[in-house]
């Protein structure tokens, strides 16, 4: 019997190694193709602040039983509106809530006995998201109270093929500090993972697939 010569266990070896170097290629790509593992993000869905009206938001004063005071109003550049018999009413910074109050306690100094008042927000142009990378329509959005990321997407033209549904990031102003958090948004949609509400001046961005 033969034995194998230095150069065939060389080159044994050469191709062994060829073999082991490409699993090892493979393993790290198909790990670098994994989702990351979702943040721990708050699941409250309104806070107060964003709910403050502002220029531009546009809402509707209902008066019961008054229709010649019942209108839909957008606040002017200056957070004011224009109300009937009580005059300017200054909005800005205020909730809904707010408004309602000061509005009722107004027409009822003489104008009106117990009115009854309620503001419902249609539009808030005061506050804006932002959603960029793989959606079809990129770009700046209006906020609506009770926002979740899904509804922000679908807004933004749904996702793109090339999408990373579950490795969306948001990246969020707090107080300063900036706050980014990884959404699973595919889980989402299944039923899979906790839902994202949206907040005022968030930005959240869809990478591109690696494979």
């Amino acid at each position: 019997m033969n034995l194998p010569t230095a150069a065939d266990v060389q080159h044994v070896m050469s191709g062994l190694l060829v073999r082991l170097l490409l699993v090892a290629v493979t393993v790290a790509g198909g790990a670098g193709c994994s989702d990351p593992p979702p943040s721990e993000y708050p699941s409250q869905q309104v806070y107060l602040e964003d709910t403050t009206l502002g220029p531009g938001d546009v809402f509707e004063v209902r008066v019961f039983q008054q229709e010649k005071l019942t209108s839909v109003y957008s606040a002017s550049a200056e957070g004011t509106i224009s109300f009937p018999l009580i005059g300017t009413v200054e909005i800005n910074g205020k909730s809904p809530a707010m408004v309602e109050t000061e509005i009722r306690d107004r027409l009822a100094d003489g104008y009106l006995k117990n009115p009854q008042v309620s503001v419902l927000v249609k539009e808030y142009k005061s506050k804006k998201i932002s959603v960029f990378g793989q959606v079809r329509k990129p770009g700046t959005l209006g906020f609506t109270e009770g926002m979740t990321v899904i509804e922000a997407v679908s807004q933004a033209g749904g996702f793109t093929p090339m999408a990373r549904e579950n490795a969306v990031t948001i990246t969020r102003d707090l107080g300063g500090d900036k706050q980014s958090y990884t959404v699973p948004v595919e889980s989402i949609g299944k039923g899979n993972a906790k839902q994202f509400f949206i907040r005022p001046g968030d930005v959240i961005f869809v990478p591109h697939r690696r494979w």
